[in-house]
């Protein structure tokens, strides 16, 4: 059985469990951060890297975020330079699916894009796994690019989980972002080229839908 049709198998299985995809995919949107950077007084472009499972539905989110000037499916997270898909889906390459966010901070902050990742995104107290997804390229990340993303992203999970917002304790780790390698072109704007597919369907589509519901002031239907 290929790569592929393993995976629409496994997602067949979570679809006929009632499983969903994401914890926050009920649409409660979690507190904002307290901290968080100011926002600018000018546009400008601003890096975030993030992981949470399949880049394919982490992109669609990001390309409906107000104030995203781009947002990119890749690997971040291993070792290997350059690597490719197959590698990466061995898990053996260190590297998780990503998404590279550019943004224009005087319309978005570093903290509401966070607000974004862990309200409609993903589950963030799974481990190496998201929905149908399992392995530690599944898993979730956040790759600071910087001290102030840094102090904002670690603030930040540490008051969702002493708020205790998540039945669990939150999994997603805060590393130093070393490299980010694009993923291939037939990986880029997925969900958007084929909405008909089933595991777009049932796993990624309904997290763009949590994010205009919940949050109208930050999406747009770009």
């Amino acid at each position: 059985m290929s790569r592929a049709s393993v995976r629409m198998f496994a997602m067949i299985l979570t679809v006929l469990a009632g499983a969903v995809a994401c914890r926050a995919g009920s649409g409660a949107a979690v507190p904002g951060p307290v901290a968080d950077e100011a926002k600018a007084t000018a546009p400008a472009k601003e890096t975030a890297v993030v992981a949470g499972g399949c880049f394919w539905g982490i992109q669609a989110v990001f390309q409906h975020v107000k104030g995203v000037v781009s947002a990119t499916s890749g690997y971040s997270g291993g070792t290997l330079k350059n690597p490719d898909y197959e590698a990466v889906s061995s898990g053996e390459t260190g590297h998780a699916e990503s998404v590279q966010i550019v943004y224009d901070p005087s319309q978005v902050t570093y903290g509401e894009l966070l607000r974004v990742f862990f309200s409609v995104a993903l589950d963030p107290t799974e481990v190496n796994r998201q929905g149908p997804d399992e392995g530690t390229q599944y898993r979730s990340l956040i790759s600071y690019g910087n001290d102030q993303q840094k102090h904002i992203a670690e603030a930040y999970i540490a008051q969702l989980n002493q708020a205790k917002v998540f039945r669990r304790a939150i999994a997603t780790q805060v590393v130093p972002l070393t490299a980010f390698y694009p993923a291939e072109a037939y990986h880029q704007n997925y969900a958007t080229l084929h909405p008909d597919n089933p595991y777009i369907v049932y796993n990624d589509a309904p997290k763009v839908a949590n994010l205009r519901r919940e949050f109208p002031d930050l999406y747009t239907g770009k």
